[in-house]
């Protein structure tokens, strides 16, 4: 556990994030690390593919309601469960989070 800690220490150093975005950090690490990473593709796209293709309404349609939103999104199956019982802060925490990942132009 104190080896996850640091790393996610670690992370939030390297992307330039404050201590105020913890509750992105602990909504990635309870509902999001399980299929996602950062900016490498593990059993879901990464969240750097993620920033660079969809806008902030398409993350939150997938989050909030995958089964109506996956097709859209240009994927044959959906294997995300919804996570509809975040509440808004939490929403707003994990998108603006991913959407850190974007590439700089």
């Amino acid at each position: 556990m104190k080896n996850k800690s640091l790393i996610i220490a670690l992370l939030l150093i390297g992307i330039g994030l404050s201590a105020k975005d913890s509750l992105a950090i602990k909504v990635f690490q309870t509902y999001c690390w399980g299929c996602h990473h950062q900016t490498a593709q593990a059993f879901a796209p990464s969240f750097r593919f993620i920033a660079n293709h969809r806008t902030r309404a398409q993350m939150l349609a997938q989050i909030l309601n995958p089964k109506s939103s996956y097709k859209r999104l240009g994927y044959k199956i959906n294997s995300m469960p919804s996570f509809s019982d975040l509440n808004a802060s939490e929403l707003n925490a994990i998108v603006t989070y991913i959407q850190s990942f974007k590439d700089k132009k």
